[in-house]
């Protein structure tokens, strides 16, 4: 068996830079161990030591696996759970340790006075300035640019918000001890409460009993604006409007915040029974509470703070005028604290008639009446900032109240704009019910692609509603009425930016949008327009391309949409843009990694074209999830990544699973994260990143021949290898996946066995679980290898093509990451959960070959035999943490043969579901 997880460059001076990091881990696993044997007995801390001492021989091949997986032989499954939690804890703990190390490793680059790194503002606008851009350049690039991550539902983030409040406050503790200057007396303090906390979470359920319901997801979402985003955003926000100002004045660009935030929890449907109209507006409501309860809280310290008086420093005209609203306050010499109280006073009231109720700090001020929009909050905000910029006190300008500013311009009312999201095939069937009831149509879904095209044309022409009072639908079609008037309803309380989007899952034809188009209208959203103007909708019609099939007449289908009439005049309601959404899982899952990201990127090419035909903007949606075979990576390599034109100063992507708490929990880890995707989108929109020159016709000939073979290979494996269903759902966990308490979201979109019905998430998660990773490289070795064949010209080619080319440095770097995660030996021993030996050999043989085949054609290609010789930080993860794994994997084997054998014990059903917490912990990024 293959192992390839290759050996580390360990030099005097890699080892020196790690060595913080290793003392780290040590010192926390340290603590821990002295914790469980505190906690559970000397008889337990032997049993993870000898675990872990094992693990690490088997890794530099001092033991074979099945005398490591014997120590777990004949336990109870209460002592196999201590060891999975030990492990679990172990993995959490090494991720904060990480994540303190590459803090300070940046520092101590900042504090050398190295030039900036990729991916930081200050490194773009370096690139920029030496590019020599023209004002004029910027405007056309940037005019109306948008960042926007949306945060997602995920299964592999089961951890409870009391484990990342442990974590934070040891990561807190952490950065004051190795920050210096302690005494011994607060060193040791400091150590206490490390210790306290790692006892804490010893004591405490990693992983919840219950299955999360929508509520519960929603609030996670919400979790990370509390803790980072709140802060961040608006802070990012004025600093590229300061930056950009700075040098092309007169470009007019970044008036309106660049970033802003956006959701899918409680408003994606597609394939999710349990949402509804109360959903939707539990979502939008609890945004919206979110976002004026911070605006509440910023103006009460606001008012503590300022104390000025009108005696030692003269007040403006406006901001007088502005404190003499507030009769009720006798503070006359501080007008700075009357006017805030009455702006208090008004959000107060604000959110009283939102919500019904009184925030914790709110005011009751007498005449201050609510806010009619965020505009009259930001005048207001305003008049205060001119007055303290007019008396020479732009230092207390900027602090608080340009935070609170910049919060309000960035979140408005609604915090973030929540998209709902539907499979088109439920749209169809909802129109197709609605016109029989209104008599529109006796039979909608027997009409071919024209008829409806005219039909719903008509429709989206005529004021009239469809839809009376004592109307009788099935559950479904009342439930997809309830949930766009809940969204009517949020955009009538909160302003259109609370409902930006609609999406079309399985979106393949005009009709389709056109659909979705009416079920708008129906709710109030879409107005119809008079003969002399056009109709106008509030929300974005997002046509979601998920197959290879799809994302191939991608611009057959937009080419055709925009030439109806009815259509294009919802595009120029909106300032002429047209979002799409990419569906980087669907694709994978379809036809392979390779054949995958190649499509993906042709459509981008063919969308770009269709859009200048038209005179519109695109803006493209990237439906990214944390893994590589879920269009995962790193973000700043992947938007450089896409073709010329593609991203033209506006993006929106999706952050899901474990990777939202890598990048959000916690304002550093924020900053850098959307400064990345800040940095990536300027040098996307404005420098030519995609270097290949007059090569490009030959390149992109190339990668369609080798997607080809690609997604050839792939489906020989996955679509026409037979048994290779029942080999997959025995193989890994996806039947548990399903079964456990891990999402509000069932696994599958239908009650089938089918690969196509199965969601990509359960699909990649498993593969990953269980340590192959296939969705990350499978074929990609296969098609190198037939393109090249015995031609040194074509090696040659591609080597030149990963040298210069982000695409395919990003296709093969990913693909590296992956494998470097996968263990095909760790795999063998879940194959084995397989009772069919012929099957378990046919299919296992097949992914082995490929493989060993795809590390070799790899190193052929990039010239390196390390897969991780450009990710020191990757590989210092794999050499520090991977070996903890492996108890984590081999007591999942366990567990799952006790599961299916008819086990009923408790403690195995949640056995499987923390080595899933433990595994995607120490994985970053399973799912």
């Amino acid at each position: 068996m293959l192992d390839h997880m290759l050996a580390l460059d360990v030099t005097a001076q890699g080892r020196a830079a790690s060595e913080p990091l290793r003392e780290d881990i040590r010192f926390l696993g340290g603590i821990l161990g002295e914790v469980i044997r505190e906690q559970e007995g000397a008889e337990v801390l032997d049993l993870v030591e000898e675990a872990r001492t094992r693990a690490f021989a088997v890794r530099r091949r001092e033991e074979d696996r099945e005398a490591f997986a014997a120590i777990f032989d004949g336990l109870p499954t209460d002592q196999n759970m201590k060891v999975v939690r030990a492990f679990s804890l172990f993995a959490l703990l090494a991720n904060l340790a990480e994540d303190l190390h590459r803090e300070r490793r940046r520092a101590l680059h900042v504090n050398a006075g190295e030039p900036p790194t990729d991916g930081s503002l200050a490194a773009t606008f370096r690139k920029l300035d030496e590019a020599q851009l023209t004002d004029a350049t910027i405007h056309d690039a940037l005019s109306g640019a948008t960042v926007v991550p949306v945060i997602t539902a995920h299964p592999t983030e089961t951890r409870r918000r009391t484990v990342f409040q442990t974590q934070s406050r040891i990561k807190e503790a952490m950065r004051r001890r190795g920050g210096g200057g302690l005494s011994l007396a607060d060193e040791d303090a400091t150590e206490r409460v490390i210790r306290l906390q790692i006892q804490t979470l010893w004591q405490t359920a990693l992983v919840r009993l219950r299955r999360v319901d929508i509520t519960d997801e929603i609030e996670v979402g919400l979790r990370w604006f509390d803790a980072s985003l709140l802060e961040v955003m608006p802070q990012l926000n004025a600093r590229l409007r300061e930056e950009l100002n700075s040098r092309y004045p007169s470009a007019g660009v970044a008036k309106d915040p660049v970033l802003r935030a956006g959701s899918w929890i409680g408003g994606d449907r597609d394939g999710n029974p349990n949402v509804t109209g109360a959903v939707v507006s539990t979502a939008s409501g609890r945004a919206a509470q979110t976002a004026l309860q911070h605006y509440l809280r910023e103006l009460a310290a606001l008012e503590d703070e300022f104390s000025f008086s009108i005696r030692m420093s003269p007040a403006s005209g406006p901001l007088l005028e502005l404190a003499a609203r507030n009769v009720s306050d006798d503070r006359s010499d501080e007008p700075y604290r009357q006017a805030i109280r009455w702006i208090r006073g008004r959000l107060s009231a604000t959110h009283q008639k939102f919500f019904g109720d009184w925030a914790e700090t709110a005011v009751e001020v007498d005449g201050a009446a609510p806010y009619r929009a965020p505009g009259e909050l930001t005048a207001d905000l305003d008049v205060m900032d001119a007055a303290l910029r007019g008396g020479a006190s732009g230092l207390i300008a900027d602090d608080r109240l340009l935070r609170l500013r910049e919060a309000v311009r960035t979140f408005g009312f609604h915090l973030y704009g929540l998209d709902l999201r539907q499979d088109s095939a439920i749209n169809e069937e909802t129109i197709a019910e609605v016109f029989a009831w209104a008599g529109v149509h006796p039979d909608y879904r027997s009409l071919d692609e024209t008829a409806r095209v005219e039909l719903l044309t008509q429709e989206l022409a005529c004021r009239r509603p469809l839809v009376g009072a004592g109307a009788e639908f099935s559950e479904q079609t009342a439930k997809e009425l309830a949930i766009t008037a809940a969204a009517a309803d949020a955009v009538r309380t909160f302003g259109p930016e609370a409902i930006p989007n609609h999406v079309i899952s399985m979106c393949t034809s005009v009709s389709d949008m056109l659909e979705t188009a009416v079920l708008l209208k129906e709710a109030g959203l879409l107005d119809p327009g008079t003969e002399g103007a056009g109709a106008t909708c509030s929300v974005n019609i997002v046509p979601l391309l998920e197959t290879i099939e799809d994302l191939q007449v991608s611009a057959t289908t937009m080419r055709a949409a925009l030439s109806v009439r009815a259509y294009r005049q919802l595009v120029d309601s909106k300032g002429g843009l047209q979002e799409v959404m990419l569906g980087y899982s669907d694709s994978n899952k379809d036809g392979g990694y390779l054949a995958a990201n190649w499509a993906l990127y042709r459509a981008e090419l063919d969308l770009v074209e269709v859009a200048q035909e038209a005179g519109i903007r695109l803006r493209l949606f990237h439906g990214r999830g944390g893994t590589v075979g879920r269009g995962g990576g790193p973000s700043y390599e992947a938007i450089l990544a896409q073709p010329p034109g593609a991203v033209q100063g506006s993006l929106r992507l999706t952050e899901q699973g474990e990777i939202i708490a890598a990048k959000y929990a916690e304002p550093q880890l924020a900053t850098r994260n959307l400064e990345t995707l800040l940095a990536a989108t300027l040098e996307a929109s404005l420098l030519d990143v995609e270097g290949l020159g007059d090569d490009t016709d030959g390149a992109y000939a190339a990668l369609d021949e080798i997607a080809a073979f690609a997604r050839g290979s792939y489906s020989d494996l996955v679509h026409r290898t037979d048994g290779f269903v029942e080999y997959f759902t025995t193989s890994t966990p996806v039947a548990e996946i399903g079964a456990m308490n891990i999402g509000s979201r069932p696994a599958s979109r239908r009650q089938t066995t089918k690969i196509s019905d199965l969601r990509a998430i359960p699909w990649v998660m498993s593969w990953s679980l269980s340590r192959v990773m296939l969705p990350g490289w499978y074929g990609t070795g296969s098609a190198l290898e037939q393109w090249v064949g015995e031609d040194e010209s074509r090696l040659q080619r591609l080597r030149g093509y990963y040298e210069r080319w982000p695409f395919f440095q990003t296709v093969m770097s990913n693909l590296a990451q992956v494998m470097a995660k996968s263990d095909l030996g760790i795999a063998e021993r879940y194959s084995r959960l397989v009772d069919d030996e012929e099957l378990r050999a046919r299919v296992f043989g097949k992914i082995v070959d490929e493989h060993e085949r795809t590390l070799r054609m790899f190193a052929r290609v990039t010239g390196h035999e390390d897969l991780l010789w450009d990710n020191a930080n990757l590989k210092r993860s794999v050499f520090n943490r991977f070996p903890y794994l492996e108890p984590l994997n081999h007591l999942q084997v366990e567990f799952l043969r006790r599961y299916r054998a008819g086990d009923e014990d408790p403690q195995v059903q949640r056995g499987i579901l923390l080595t899933m917490n433990g595994l995607a912990t120490a994985l970053r990024n399973s799912g």
